[in-house]
């Protein structure tokens, strides 16, 4: 097991002022009325090496803790120092299954005071992993769940739901339920994102409507257009015939009475 970064040492005492190189000499030309082109430029180019020279010292020494602080940025969110499990393997095998998939909600809940016993006993690891129950994933910066369990977080706003039905239970459809960014439209995961393209492929394909590549769907507005106006009034074609019809069997039974 890799010991934690070793913390900061405490912040160093303001230090001296920085003496420019040559103050003697300016010092002595300080009371001159002119100075010559020479003097002028040797001046310059003095303080301006002497300049350069601070402002490289200044950037390594910002480097030397950019690194101190990437340092403990990768032990807090990176990639954990304990090698994966073959439960936690089986896990991902198993989240990324179709089949599993509608009891994701049901096995991603936290329960109750084992949830916080379990995040107290990861603090004292050293370790941040995911709140969500029996996770051992790292958890996403500025949260505490992993991408697997960012829904449980209620205060994220840049994760919703999978829409995609997967099954029917009791005559209720039965979404996914995996994260997906909210930008995405449709709401769906990237699996079933790739699968909706394709089942629209085919629908378009059924429809008489080629396309080159399901992967590559960008089918033309008007076309679109055009075989929704066409469904459209394929429906309303149906109801009109049905409505004539019945009125004529209406006025049948009317002229019978009669």
């Amino acid at each position: 097991m890799a010991n934690p970064p070793s913390p900061r040492p405490p912040p160093s005492q303001p230090s001296a002022p920085i003496r420019i190189d040559g103050a003697e000499e300016d010092e002595t030309l300080s009371s001159s009325a002119y100075l010559t082109h020479q003097e002028l430029l040797t001046r310059r180019s003095r303080r301006f090496k002497q300049l350069a020279q601070i402002f490289r010292a200044h950037y390594w020494t910002l480097m030397e803790e950019l690194k101190v602080k990437h340092k403990e940025y990768y032990w807090i969110y990176g990639k954990s120092p304990y090698k994966e499990d073959e439960k936690n393997k089986k896990r991902k095998r198993d989240f990324n299954d179709d089949k599993e998939n509608f009891e994701w909600n049901a096995k991603s809940g936290i329960n109750g005071v084992g949830g916080e016993v379990e995040a107290e006993e990861r603090e004292e690891e050293g370790v941040r992993k995911c709140s969500g129950s029996g996770c051992k994933a790292k958890p996403m910066p500025l949260t505490s769940f992993c991408y697997t369990h960012i829904l449980l977080d209620s205060k994220q706003k840049l994760y919703k739901g999978c829409a995609y039905v997967v099954k029917s239970a009791q005559g209720r459809p039965v979404l996914c339920g995996k994260p997906a960014l909210i930008s995405t439209v449709p709401s769906l995961c990237p699996m079933h994102f790739q699968k909706a393209e394709r089942h629209l492929a085919r629908a378009l394909k059924k429809a008489g409507l080629g396309v080159s590549s399901p992967s590559k769907l960008a089918p033309k507005l008007h076309v679109i257009v055009t075989e929704f106006v066409r469904q459209i009034q394929t429906k309303r074609r149906a109801a009109l015939k049905e409505n004539i019809s019945e009125d004529h069997i209406k006025e049948e039974k009317i002229s019978q009475g009669s």
